[in-house]
């Protein structure tokens, strides 16, 4: 390596001996580095406008060059920015924060001791000289007097060799890249652990090689769900931890988004608990200081009572995660033995939580966003849909899997005023929020022409009309449906929309002759009405295009035989329907009727009633209306059983949907049943990401009472819908009348699907009451 020459007369140019400017710094900082006995050490030059000072050169060990500021404004509280400010040797570093501090962003993430000699001369202030030093327990923080005259010695050789290079006209400025450089010899090799003993620096280039590959998988994760998978492969499994915690802070708690290798009893006493001083996660967040602690008895002498709950693993690493000053969650490590992690360990650690913090905040963020557009596309659909004797109705949606989450098919069912029943089924085209919107304005124009008493085509001929003076480049298609409950007379008419698809009571399927008309949007967009009967004990089936197989454009063969066959629930049919056809690849919505005929029909009354959110008196007040019905039906035999049911499912759906509440009795031949819907499309989980053992991941319907509801019930089960789920259950009315008019004598409403109604004799062992 050469010296710049100080003849004026050097025949090389300005910019060559510029490009040799680390040429310059790199023998006075590394002659500092091994003085002064420092993992790092660091040349910093100021801008040309003095606002930032940066790192020229750095050299050290592994992996502490990667973990150096390279940039920091004058103003900064670091040594190195004090220095160049005040023209004064200055000493940074301190201890290991406590809780209240300031928040400060540590060059390293443990106790150090930093040293920085300001580089000026007559007024001019290039930048500094710092190196950084771990001192050893019991050592004094303050550099020795012959470390601190030597450090001075050698910043004023320095500065003197800078300013005959500015003299010459080579501006001392940092360059475009800082220039890293490992001490030889000087690197606490951990070969044992990572490298190849004898190779310096093999350990801490197998450190930074995880730091590498988890910065290249984080780029790649899209959901919190991909956030431990990634921290399991490339932290946990590196460094033989026995088990890793993932945790986000929201609201002042520790919520745990993800875990592996840890007990439930630790996991219990970590998730929700309170973000205060006194816990070593809460400590490591507040201050964004780790805390390491290789023994169980070290952490317990620390902080008495942590664990008690259960076993305590040999030794523990509480990780801050922050984004900035903000700490945003807690990376906990634990180790089966005793371990003692060393100071390159440490530093690696910090490294890769510091880019496990900031892809957990996307992550985060994209999950909230998906869940807003979702929760707002679900709020555009039907809460519930009316109930009307002689028909009944269910209907599924499934959003895309698309980065906005949001889509434009919608449905509805309503009563006309002429006492038919209207069924609609319509899907604006793509995935963003104007389909969304446009999908709101849409449905809320057709439901008003529906309700002005226009036939189907003179409604979408309106609607078509409306969509295009909006002045969107969306267009849409859409199905409306007329049924006469008396005499089974349809009438429909189509714009741009699949055909409905009708279930004869013998299994016979039948695409309904109906002529596609323009998609709305597209002046004129009219449809045309096509009227056929409809025979009692038949379904019609309205759906949109995320029904098709794109490669197709037609229904499933699987779905059709599931159709075909069908002899079992409504709703469990409609579930098996969206199991066999939703792929993601659009929006889906199933839209059900099943035609029990008129009068002579099966179904003979229904009777509905709402209950407020949060109104636990409404449950007092469902079962009188449940007690009302069946006196009314003559069937108080079941008056007793179906009140305690109905108190079971209200009082769950008031508790954990926090949504108001609809109840709906509904009477048939030989039973009675009972529908409690509410606005949550998702039973309750503990988070299935929240603990290790398969046993402690609690599914669905654990643990909400409905161990009673089995046991009384003939029949029950938990489907969704488009904005929540009913909790549907039925109760033989023990009435010795035989099977109603539509009813198959051989069905049993039990032999429902095990995922979704069990009968009574089939109980599950592990269910538990309410309350438990």
């Amino acid at each position: 390596m050469r010296n710049l020459p100080n003849d004026p007369g050097d025949p090389r140019s300005d910019a060559a001996v510029e490009a040799e400017l680390p040429a310059v710094l790199l023998p006075p900082l590394a002659e500092c580095v091994t003085a002064a006995g420092a993992v790092a050490g660091i040349v910093y030059l100021a801008d040309p406008d003095r606002s930032r000072l940066r790192a020229a050169v750095i050299q050290g060990s592994i992996p502490f060059v990667f973990g150096m500021p390279d940039v920091m404004s004058t103003d900064d509280r670091y040594a190195s920015a004090t220095a160049w400010r005040t023209g004064e040797v200055t000493m940074g570093g301190e201890p290991a924060p406590e809780p209240g501090d300031a928040p400060f962003p540590h060059v390293i993430p443990f106790p150090y001791s930093a040293a920085a000699v300001p580089l000026a001369r007559g007024g001019h202030r290039y930048g500094a000289l710092t190196v950084v030093r771990l001192p050893e327990p019991g050592e004094d923080w303050a550099l020795s007097d012959a470390r601190r005259t030597h450090l001075v010695a050698v910043a004023e050789r320095l500065t003197t060799r800078l300013a005959a290079l500015e003299a010459r006209g080579v501006p001392v400025t940092p360059g475009p890249n800082v220039v890293l450089v490992p001490t030889p010899g000087t690197h606490r090799d951990t070969a044992g652990e990572w490298g190849v003993p004898g190779v310096d620096g093999s350990g801490g280039w197998s450190l930074m090689f995880q730091v590498h590959k988890l910065s290249a998988r984080l780029t790649r994760v899209t959901g919190l769900d991909e956030i431990a998978p990634a921290v399991v492969e490339r932290v946990m499994r590196p460094f033989a931890a026995q088990g890793v915690i993932i945790g986000q802070i929201t609201d002042g708690r520790l919520w745990i988004m993800g875990s592996d290798g840890v007990g439930s009893s630790v996991i219990r006493e970590l998730h929700g608990a309170a973000m205060t001083a006194g816990t070593p996660w809460a400590d490591a967040a507040l201050t964004l200081f780790p805390k390491f602690f290789p023994s169980r008895a070290e952490l317990r002498r620390r902080y008495p009572g942590i664990f008690d709950g259960g076993d305590v693993a040999g030794s523990w690493a509480f990780l801050p995660l922050s984004v900035g000053n903000r700490p945003v969650g807690v990376c906990c490590l634990s180790f089966a033995d005793e371990r003692r992690l060393d100071t390159e360990e440490q530093a690696a650690l910090m490294m890769l939580t510091d880019l496990l913090a900031p892809a957990m905040e996307r992550a985060r963020l994209g999950a909230y966003e998906h869940v807003l557009s979702e929760s707002l596309q679900r709020t555009l659909l039907p809460r519930e849909l009316t109930a009307l004797p002689g028909v009944v109705t269910t209907a599924r949606y499934v959003p895309a899997r698309t980065d906005a989450g949001l889509g434009g098919d919608w449905y509805d069912v309503m009563e006309l005023p002429d006492g038919r029943i209207g069924l609609i089924v319509g899907d604006v085209e793509g995935h963003s929020t104007d389909s969304a919107i446009v999908m709101g304005q849409l449905r809320s124009a057709v439901l008003a022409y529906v309700k002005e008493g226009h036939d189907p085509a003179a409604v979408l001929g309106r609607a078509g009309r409306m969509l295009a003076d909006l002045e969107t480049e969306l267009i849409a298609s859409c199905c409306i449906a007329f049924l006469n409950v008396e005499d089974g007379v349809l009438e429909v008419a189509r714009a741009g929309h699949p055909p409905p698809l009708l279930r004869h009571p013998d299994g016979r399927l039948e695409y309904l002759d109906v002529v596609p008309g323009v998609p709305l949007g597209i002046t004129p967009a009219s449809g045309t009405n096509c009227s056929s009967v409809v025979p009692p004990g038949a379904t019609l089936m309205l759906y949109t295009d995320g029904m098709h197989r794109p490669s197709t454009g037609d229904i499933p063969a699987a779905a059709l035989d599931l159709l075909a066959s069908a002899d079992a629930d409504l709703e469990e049919l409609a579930d098996r329907l969206v199991e066999t056809t939703a792929d993601g690849h659009d929006d889906l919505v199933l839209l059900l009727a099943h035609y029990e005929g008129g009068v002579a029909g099966a179904s003979r009354r229904i009777e509905q009633m709402e209950i407020p959110r949060h109104d636990l008196r409404g449950v007092a007040d469902a079962r009188r209306f449940v007690r009302k019905c069946l006196e009314k039906w003559d069937a108080p035999q079941i008056s007793d059983a179906l009140e305690m049911i109905t108190s079971e499912a209200v009082t769950n759906a008031l508790i954990h949907a926090d949504s108001d509440v609809g109840v709906r009795l509904r009477e048939y031949d030989d039973r009675v049943r009972l529908e409690v819907r509410d606005s949550d499309a998702h039973p309750p989980l503990p988070s299935a990401m929240s603990v290790s053992e398969e046993d402690e991941q609690a599914q669905a319907e654990h643990g909400r009472g409905l161990v009673i509801v089995d046991s009384l019930a003939t029949a029950w089960g938990s489907s969704p819908h488009g904005r929540g789920k009913t909790v549907w259950m039925e109760l033989k009315s023990e009435k010795d009348d035989g099977p109603g008019p539509q009813e198959d004598p051989a069905r049993n409403p039990a032999d429902a699907h095990p995922a979704d109604a069990r009968p009574a004799d089939e109980k599950p062992a592990d269910e538990k009451p309410a309350g438990e």
